[in-house]
């Protein structure tokens, strides 16, 4: 559910990058079970992961990651496997 719950977040803007500090506050996640996640989505081609360009002065490049095509098409089929009142019941991230 964890997995799901980063996909979907990720979906609601797949063209905008979102860095691992900001994903874990959202979704309640600490890094040592959210980064493992997004790793495992990279390799299996979900998500794409680079480093930020052009990072504010004094602060260092964060890892920045997004959805592709294949992500989003799971995140589809997750929620026709998962009805709305399924989702709402577990917490709403599904």
């Amino acid at each position: 559910m964890q997995t799901l719950a980063v996909l979907e977040v990720l979906a609601r803007e797949p063209d905008t990058p979102r860095y691992g500090y900001e994903l874990g506050k959202e979704l309640g996640l600490k890094a040592g079970t959210l980064y493992p996640i997004l790793i495992r989505l990279c390799e299996r081609g979900f998500l794409e992961a680079f480093w930020e360009a052009d990072p504010p002065a004094g602060r260092p490049a964060r890892h920045l990651y997004r959805i592709l095509g294949d992500g989003v098409r799971l995140v589809d089929e997750a929620r026709r496997g998962f009805p709305a009142t399924g989702r709402r019941a577990l917490g709403g991230a599904w």
